[in-house]
């Protein structure tokens, strides 16, 4: 019941902002909301603000007893909507499967998977040293254990 009504609500705020979008909605046995969302342009504290008070003010605490948080997702916390995918397309991705792990810059996203790119040395076709080759899989979302964006400095 409680998790109907806060997904309802979850849904006007995001009508109101149609770029941000709900990555993680959690609800302990103490009925601790925990929201986690995403934008398409990022997520800024008054993003966090305007959904806390869409669920908050819109839950009556006289009525249930509840604590809520709502933050964004970190920058080091790994991919899990395509939505995500789409708006980290041009950024290096370290990509785990079950069989590969894959580190490269992401190309494209569509509906079945992603598309990286990268380069790497292999040895010459005929004789010493080594030549910079370019290299690209294409990773369906189904194969794709973790996936988290390379933050460089």
């Amino acid at each position: 019941m409680l998790q109907d009504r806060v997904e309802n609500l979850l849904e006007e705020a995001f009508q109101e902002n149609n770029s941000l979008f709900l990555i993680t909605l959690n609800i302990s046995d103490q009925n601790h909301i925990l929201i986690v969302i995403d934008g398409d342009n990022g997520v800024s504290v008054n993003d966090c603000v305007m959904v806390s008070r869409k669920v908050e003010g819109s839950l009556d605490e006289d009525e249930l007893d509840f604590s809520l948080e709502v933050t964004s997702a970190g920058a080091t916390e790994p991919l899990k909507l395509a939505r995500q995918y789409k708006k980290n397309i041009g950024r290096t991705l370290e990509v785990q499967t079950n069989s590969n792990k894959f580190e490269g810059n992401l190309k494209e996203v569509d509906e079945e998977g992603i598309l990286l790119a990268w380069e790497a040395r292999e040895p010459k076709p005929v004789g010493k040293g080594k030549i910079t080759v370019n290299k690209e899989a294409r990773v369906a979302f189904q194969d794709i254990v973790q996936a988290k964006v390379v933050i460089t400095f």
